[in-house]
């Protein structure tokens, strides 16, 4: 059973930056997709950026040349870079992971994390 452990969250300013960083568990190889989704309040969750198995990576074209993606193989640890952040960025943001590159993409991938909280004030 896969596990997915998001941490970093918290409270920053306006033009500051955050980390969020995802512990993946119960699979040993890297055949998994990640990504990151967020959920404001009173809004649909949204797919923030997915990094496939082999690397290749994907914005949402509000938030490209902000946010970056990145994964730790070796460590099982997805990461999300989050800088120049803006009052509309505050959200839940969600660790998720499939096989299949596709669900993470349609926004149904097979495990989700529990999230963390991200909220930007002025």
């Amino acid at each position: 059973q896969v596990q997915l452990v998001e941490s970093g969250g918290g409270s920053v300013q306006a033009g500051g930056s955050l980390r969020l960083s995802c512990a993946a568990s119960g699979y040993t190889d890297s055949s998994y997709s990640m990504g990151w989704f967020r959920q404001a309040p009173g809004k649909e969750r949204e797919q923030v950026a997915i990094i496939g198995s082999g690397g290749s990576t994907s914005y949402a074209d509000s938030l490209k040349g902000r946010f970056t993606i990145s994964k730790d193989n070796a460590k099982h640890t997805l990461y999300l870079q989050m800088n120049s952040l803006k009052l509309e960025d505050t959200a839940m943001y969600y660790c998720a992971a499939d096989t299949a590159l596709w669900r993470l993409l349609l926004g149904q991938p097979g495990y989700w994390g529990q999230g963390t909280q991200v909220t930007v004030s002025s």
